[in-house]
């Protein structure tokens, strides 16, 4: 189990790395800087498969149910969705890609603290103990970047380009939260089609307002058709699987996993782009696996609260009803690996 959930991981790097690389050959070598077009591809694929679906359902499952009981709160996700690649995209251009790798890492901490408190999740020490490894193994692969004199890019206002950094990687970490919460509680289907549904609304209006002059530039042919369309193949297989692994793992331990997409970019990168290669790199690799099996060793748990459980339980599982007099409540764990529910009831002792 601990070597699927670490697998899993590594295929949501794998898709990352298929964005970024048909991403840098777009602006690259064919000056097609259109992140915001990028997004709406992907958000209206989302649209015409699950949205769709969500749209021949019956019953309290129906597109126009949904709508009616929660749309201004997938309208401020899929709001929050776009803007996080937005912001990351943009800032490319104003800092350099040290500062983007390092700042990234920050959705870790805004994942770890959301689940807490709004997930309440509890982590042992040994998932803070991994995930200091993965950071460091992070910190090992910028090392090596400065090292062999990596393009940096152009750098020109780091403080506005650190800034954009941060924004993105919070609303990231916002967006991964609300996910999990979503995929656990209701399905992986409703969330995909709202953001599809809501995300193409808003990137259709960002991209009429902000980015349509762009999309004239485009010197159009089958090079950048096919890149497009590997581009968007591998957001929505990205967006299409991450359910599945945060259902599976946690939001906490996918953003753990994603750490070593930019490596895969990188060893891509040695035979596209005739990096360097550094010795540090492949030490800053095993360093993130490393971190990753220390955490998915062992489970992370929910904070004992009714509540809590009557969201999150196993609708086959037992049912424990809680007596007047002793207040007995049901023992919930919350794992990287799945949830389980014991049988026997735990009895909390004031």
């Amino acid at each position: 189990e601990m070597l699927i959930s670490v697998a899993l991981g590594q295929v949501l790097s794998l898709l990352i790395c298929g964005i970024g690389l048909t991403s840098k050959y777009l602006s690259e070598d064919f000056h097609a800087n259109t992140p915001v077009f990028q997004s709406f591809l992907n958000y209206i694929l989302l649209f015409l498969v699950y949205t769709t679906t969500l749209a021949v359902r019956q019953g309290e499952e129906n597109l126009l149910a949904i709508l009616r009981r929660r749309w201004w709160k997938y309208m401020i996700l899929g709001l929050i969705d776009l803007e996080a690649n937005y912001l990351v995209v943009k800032a490319y251009q104003y800092t350099t890609l040290t500062s983007i790798q390092l700042l990234d890492c920050f959705v870790i901490p805004v994942v770890i603290l959301l689940s807490w408190f709004f997930l309440l999740v509890r982590y042992k020490a040994v998932h803070f103990l991994g995930i200091v490894v993965c950071i460091l193994g992070m910190g090992c692969m910028v090392g090596a970047d400065v090292l062999v004199g990596r393009h940096q890019g152009a750098g020109e206002n780091k403080l506005v380009g650190d800034l954009l950094v941060l924004g993105g990687a919070t609303l990231y970490g916002i967006s991964n939260v609300w996910e999990e919460y979503i995929v656990r509680t209701l399905s992986r289907v409703e969330f995909l089609g709202m953001i599809g549904l809501f995300g193409a609304f808003f990137s259709g209006i960002q991209l009429a307002i902000m980015e349509h002059k762009e999309l004239l530039k485009v010197p159009w042919d089958w090079q950048i058709g096919l890149l497009y369309v590997g581009f968007s193949a591998c957001m929505f297989g990205l967006y299409s699987f991450m359910p599945i692994v945060i259902k599976k793992t946690s939001a906490t331990a996918v953003n753990l996993s994603l750490l070593t997409a930019d490596l895969y970019s990188l060893f891509c990168g040695l035979f596209l782009f005739h990096y360097k290669f550094s010795g540090l790199y492949l030490l800053s690799f095993f360093t993130i696996l490393i971190g990753l099996v220390l955490y998915f060793s062992t489970s992370t748990y929910i904070a004992q609260d009714p509540r809590v459980y009557k969201q999150f339980r196993n609708p086959a599982g037992p049912v424990v009803d809680l007596p007047a007099a002793a207040q007995v409540e049901p023992s919930v764990t919350y794992t990287s690996l799945g949830q389980e529910t014991e049988e026997e009831p735990r009895v909390r002792v004031a």
